[in-house]
């Protein structure tokens, strides 16, 4: 199982959209748009966990750097969050 990073969204862009256009590389886990917690309103950014490594591999190499609903978008893996002070 690996976690992608996607940023770049286009703020119409939502996670059923997401899923839908991972699944092309493999079997999707989940997909979630990261939401700003007083206006729902996307950030333009999101995360999609794909149950194999390979196929995570292979949705980084179609969509990086691709386009997805009119934005072009930026895929890698996810790292964790730093902490913040």
């Amino acid at each position: 199982m690996k976690k992608l990073f996607v940023g770049g969204l286009n703020f119409k862009t939502d996670e059923g959209a997401l899923n839908e256009a991972f699944s092309k590389a493999g079997k999707v886990l989940s997909a979630i748009i990261i939401k700003d917690r007083m206006t729902q309103r996307s950030k333009g950014f999101g995360f999609v966990e794909m149950e194999d490594d390979a196929e995570a591999d292979k949705a980084i190499e179609m969509y990086n750097n691709q386009e997805l609903d009119g934005r072009r978008v930026v895929v890698n893996e996810a790292r964790p969050m730093e902490k913040r002070f």
